[in-house]
């Protein structure tokens, strides 16, 4: 995909390069709360050890990303060491492009991604295997008061911001597009700006909604009161998964069983998400320290994610295989190739 405009953000909200990593932070944080816990999930998650030495995965996110903060808090608060793993989280920036850089160049080993930033580089031979999702339902598509759109069918004829051709919104939105009869490029025009001006650009009036990822989106929402047309878990989405781990081919075939145990840990800390958005939402907010956002708004981005969903094996297989005939109703993916047989080549059951 094209590389995509605005992506420094803002200076509060994005690492800047050369800034240390989170490691240490996350893992004095972690034994901090170790030493602070009583009788709650600090005594769950320090049970009986594995013997032998935790093995290192370096693990790619995107620590500014609301959905992405159940893997720092995992960390933080030791799921991974329960499962006998030494996870090292590798910021890898804020895109889809930079998740495949950081794989290809060995910064890391596996990485969490948005489906739609996966696939393309899949299909055209990048040796990474999709194992886990983890969630679904990060990305909205918002209306303006002053646009008239009370509903996907108002889209038609209508302009839309979003942070660069290619976008994940974009594409995403796309696809709801298209299954909603509309062309999504003869009927709406997209309209490109930098990443934190999206919902300015359509305030303004320079545009007529806003496609864009939480936890911007969320705010956008709230900030300057827009109707949510669509989103990734609701209609065309429904139970489906829209972020899922990878792990780089010739790692995956030394580290069989570490990246099973992180597949298993990965679903722990998402089930634990879902069931404890405050606790998250707290460790996201007193670590990370997200600009323009509360607890609250952190703990109702979260608690609005469908962390139940993290197929593996058979139904990621099936998850994939949908996704990438979606991707190729909107010419992402090559009309040539086959979904069922692309979903197989490119993930693997790692709990068979």
């Amino acid at each position: 995909m094209a590389e995509r405009k605005g992506l420094a953000m803002s200076n509060q909200l994005v690492p800047k390069a050369g800034r240390p990593s989170r490691r240490t932070i996350l893992k004095t944080a972690g034994a901090a709360g170790v030493a602070a816990s009583v009788g709650g999930f600090g005594r769950q998650i320090y049970s009986p050890a594995i013997a032998a030495p935790a093995p290192k995965i370096r693990l790619a996110w995107t620590e500014v990303a609301a959905c992405h903060s159940p893997l720092g808090f995992g960390v933080a608060r030791g799921i991974y060491a329960k499962h006998n793993l030494d996870v090292d989280l590798f910021y890898q920036g804020a895109s889809g492009q930079t998740l495949i850089q950081a794989l290809a160049t060995n910064k890391a080993d596996a990485g969490a991604g948005l489906i739609g930033d996966w696939l393309k580089p899949l299909e055209q031979g990048f040796d990474v295997k999709l194992f886990v999702g983890s969630h679904g339902g990060c990305q909205r598509l918002l209306a303006s008061p002053a646009s008239g759109v009370k509903d996907i069918a108002g889209v038609k004829g209508k302009t839309i911001a979003t942070f660069g051709p290619g976008a994940p919104p974009q594409v995403a939105f796309q696809v709801t597009l298209y299954k909603a009869g509309i062309d999504p490029e003869a009927d709406v025009t997209w309209k490109a700006v930098p990443f934190d001006l999206v919902g300015e650009t359509v305030n303004r009036g320079e545009a007529d909604l806003a496609a864009h990822m939480d936890p911007w989106a969320y705010s956008i929402e709230k900030k300057f009161g827009f109707l949510k047309i669509a989103d990734t878990q609701t209609g065309v989405y429904a139970n489906h998964t829209c972020c899922v781990l990878g792990a780089n081919g010739p790692f995956l075939e030394a580290n069989k069983d570490p990246l099973r145990r992180l597949a298993e840990a990965n679903i722990e800390v998402h089930e634990y998400t879902a069931n404890h958005p405050d606790e998250v939402a707290k460790w996201y907010l007193d670590t990370l320290k997200p600009a323009g956002l509360s607890q609250q708004d952190l703990t109702e981005i979260l608690a609005s994610l469908v962390y139940h969903d993290h197929p593996i094996g058979q139904p990621l297989v099936d998850q994939i295989r949908i996704t990438a005939e979606d991707l190729k109703l909107v010419k992402v993916l090559e009309s040539s190739t086959d979904p069922k047989a692309f979903a197989e080549r490119v993930t693997v059951n790692l709990l068979a």
